[in-house]
């Protein structure tokens, strides 16, 4: 089998760029009326929106002591093996490639579909067929290096950061709303408000990916991935802002497009059109950083597993894990196809992806506890501040979302369940090979 030997080759701004580009995805053209909705008033939103933010930063925190300790391609895969073993880490990975990430790549490229179908109608199956061309394209891209990768990462997430700042410009330019009554809602709807919230703060986790092909030393992946988050929070409080300006709290929590309503207050319908692109834009950026690092965690997967050992495969001309890209190429299309049978490809998605998603980031947050137990002795360039209090209200939180996850999904997210179990019957059959020095503190 071909090692694994990632090179040194991703920047600083390349990391800045996955982060931000993974995070803002679709969730916050999606979200601002949802949370709107669920809140009691516009201060109460707005606070939500720091609120995530400023929770979203503790967890990257957390994951950035791990992957300043152990830099790897396999990311949090690696952490939960030396924390629970490698059998619980196989579950990971494989829920990654099945489900995770291969799910995420599937709703990220519905939401691309649904809005490219605006601009390019393809016919009924179109949303389909955009949806596939975006899984084929950002596949391919990656496949060819990481140099394309990366380079595709920095120009759509400053097309995607543009294009928030033109609603966020444009909502301020339009006409303040008048007065209106403000919508009904009630305490006990502040957690669902948060769920909303958080999840439009997902994947900032997915840095650690690279950690092990960064330039700088580990311990930058901290600050980094905080400053990242920090642009994000800001933009995103200063949309639901310009939202509010424009729309007023009522209109905000009724608008079912708050972005395509900035727009067309501000712009006429020329300016409702072209939010179709911006939010196409914003779901393919999300998309590429989805097949980045996990392209990564079935490669890190192939090499601890002999059978598996052709996901292992790394390929140095082109610094990416070729095999393991196709693979997860290969899934995502499989969703897509079983999604365009649906009446509701992107929902599936969520409902298929979510559950697993927030079980194992719950695992991972509890990792850190464990590490630093087990491995007291290990250097460690960076260590989360607050300890243990920010790691703890990151794992309360994840705990929430996973409960919440589980109590409003449908069908999908038995059959998320069900590969999960799969993939445990699967590990009777393979057993992963030793390597003693990656164990090793």
């Amino acid at each position: 089998m071909e090692a694994a030997v990632p090179r040194r080759t991703i920047g600083d701004l390349d990391v800045f760029a996955l982060t931000v580009g993974i995070v803002v995805g679709a969730g916050i053209f999606r979200t601002p009326a949802l949370v709107a909705g669920f809140a009691p008033d516009a201060a109460t939103m707005i606070a939500a929106w720091i609120a995530g933010g400023l929770l979203s930063i503790a967890g990257a925190l957390c994951y950035a002591e791990m992957a300043a300790a152990w830099p790897h391609l396999g990311g949090d895969y690696h952490f939960l093996g030396r924390a629970y073993g490698e059998r619980l880490a196989f579950l990971y990975a494989w829920a990654r490639l099945a489900v995770i990430q291969t799910g995420s790549l599937a709703l990220l490229a519905f939401i691309v579909g649904d809005y490219l179908q605006v601009i390019v109608p393809l016919g009924p199956a179109g949303p389909a067929i955009w949806a596939g061309i975006a899984v084929a394209a950002v596949s391919a891209i990656n496949w060819l290096g990481i140099r394309w990768g990366t380079a595709a990462q920095r120009w759509l997430t400053l097309v995607e950061v543009a294009g928030l700042v033109a609603i966020i410009v444009a909502g301020f330019m339009a006409a303040p709303a008048g007065a209106a009554p403000a919508p009904v809602s009630e305490g006990s709807a502040i957690g669902l408000m948060m769920v909303f919230v958080l999840l439009a703060y997902g994947g900032w986790s997915e840095a650690v990916y690279v950690s092990a092909e960064m330039k700088a030393p580990p311990r930058r992946i901290a600050p980094i991935m905080a400053a990242a988050l920090a642009l994000v929070t800001a933009l995103y409080v200063l949309v639901n802002l310009a939202a509010l300006h424009s729309l007023g709290f009522a209109g905000l929590a009724e608008s079912d497009a708050v972005a395509a309503e900035v727009m067309r207050r501000a712009l006429g319908d020329g300016g409702a059109a072209a939010i179709s692109a911006a939010v196409a834009v914003a779901a393919l950026t999300s998309a590429n950083a989805t097949a980045i690092t996990g392209g990564r965690t079935a490669c890190a997967l192939g090499q601890r597993f002999h059978a598996l050992r052709w996901l292992g495969r790394w390929d140095m001309g082109r610094d990416t894990p070729g095999n393991a890209l196709v693979a997860q190429g290969a899934v995502a299309l499989a969703l897509v196809v079983a999604g365009g049978f649906g009446r509701d490809g992107f929902r599936l998605a969520v409902e298929y992806t979510a559950p697993v998603f927030w079980l194992f980031l719950l695992l991972a947050g509890i990792a850190l506890f464990v590490l630093r137990r087990r491995f007291p002795d290990t250097a460690r360039p960076f260590r989360v501040p607050l300890y243990p209090v920010l790691p703890a209200l990151f794992c309360a939180t994840t705990a929430y979302l996973l409960w919440s996850s589980l109590a409003y999904t449908g069908w999908g997210a038995l059959a998320g369940v069900a590969v999960l179990g799969a993939g445990a019957v699967l590990l009777l059959f393979l057993r992963p090979e030793e390597d003693e020095e990656e164990r090793s503190p």
